[in-house]
């Protein structure tokens, strides 16, 4: 993962601290940048959780989209923030960015539409008051349920929507609101913070970011680090917590340049991302225990690049190793 803040799963905080501007001159929403870049991660995440889903054991249905809620938003700037997105103001959970290809967009889904029931359900409200807790509550459910299999969506017409997902890797995503340059996976989803696009270049080098967190989620890090006993508080930056971790960092620097030439993009765009995010400006000072220098990964990652080309060169089908046999964490 990149290190971001703690996962702060809260109104959009940044973003609601802006002064509002009225004048034709003034500069655009923070909400339309942020809508903008969840357009990019929705589109980036459905390419690699799809077309690498052969390589993935845990799949689940994939939709091409990505969640938006008023109820993310302080009432201040609700309208603002809905606007950007062509929402209603109502109390209901909407699309908040469609990937072009995906089976969102070609049922006729558009960003802002609402989503009233799942199923001939109502949508679930999320077990508290947290401002994420329906998304999540949402994102769980379709998760559980057969990965290509058909559903229809209420969306307040006369009649249902249908739509049909595909199979995909365990994943879905989600972009904070947050000006440090980070990301980080908790074993189902993927989170990308705002700050991080200014690192990336361009598409690829976005998808090499998220190629990293998502490749956390295939390889189950999260789970296998709990099985493994690691110190999660203070202890995490030493001994053989720190190891653990760190091995699992350089799994998902190899992975991810794998799925990244699975959805057809250049593999070598991850040790470009790591080599600029690696000499950026404001980095600490210190290297963490956890991670590995900027320098090894993108030495580990030009390994896994020299072997993808060398199998496309004799023709063979590209299987990445960590895939079969991840080595044990101990």
């Amino acid at each position: 993962m990149l290190r971001p803040a703690p996962l702060i799963l809260a109104a959009l905080a940044l973003l609601t601290a802006a002064p509002v501007h009225a004048a034709a001159s003034a500069a655009p929403s923070p909400y339309a940048s942020l809508a903008a870049l969840e357009a990019r991660v929705a589109a980036i995440g459905f390419r690699l959780t799809t077309a690498n889903a052969a390589w993935c054991r845990i799949q689940q249905p994939q939709f091409g989209w990505i969640w938006g809620d008023p109820r993310l938003y302080d009432v201040e700037r609700r309208r603002e923030a809905l606007a950007a997105y062509g929402a209603a103001d109502r109390d209901a959970p909407f699309i908040a960015a469609v990937a072009p290809t995906g089976p969102a967009a070609l049922a006729g889904m558009r960003v802002g539409m609402a989503v009233l029931g799942i199923a001939a359900a109502p949508v679930p409200n999320g077990r508290d008051a947290h401002p994420f807790a329906r998304i999540t509550a949402i994102e769980m459910q379709l998760a559980a349920l057969p990965p290509a299999a058909p559903l229809t969506l209420d969306v307040g017409a006369a009649a249902a929507l249908p739509i049909t997902p595909v199979a995909g890797c365990v994943s879905d995503f989600r972009v904070e609101a947050n000006e440090r340059p980070g990301a980080i996976a908790d074993g189902r989803m993927v989170l990308v913070n705002h700050g991080l696009a200014q690192f990336a270049r361009d598409d690829a080098e976005l998808a090499a970011a998220i190629a990293h967190e998502l490749a956390h989620n295939i390889l189950r890090h999260r789970a296998r680090l709990d099985a493994a006993g690691v110190d999660r508080g203070l202890g995490k930056q030493f001994g053989r917590s720190a190891r653990l971790f760190k091995q699992t960092e350089i799994e998902a620097d190899r992975l991810s340049a794998w799925l990244l030439a699975g959805a057809g993009y250049d593999p070598a765009a991850a040790a470009r991302f790591w080599e600029k995010f690696g000499q950026r400006q404001g980095r600490p000072l210190f290297q963490a225990g956890t991670h590995p220098r900027w320098r090894d990964r993108v030495a580990s990652i030009e390994v896994e690049v020299a072997a993808i080309a060398a199998a496309r060169a004799k023709g063979q089908p590209l299987r990445p190793p960590l895939i079969d046999t991840p080595p044990p964490l101990e």
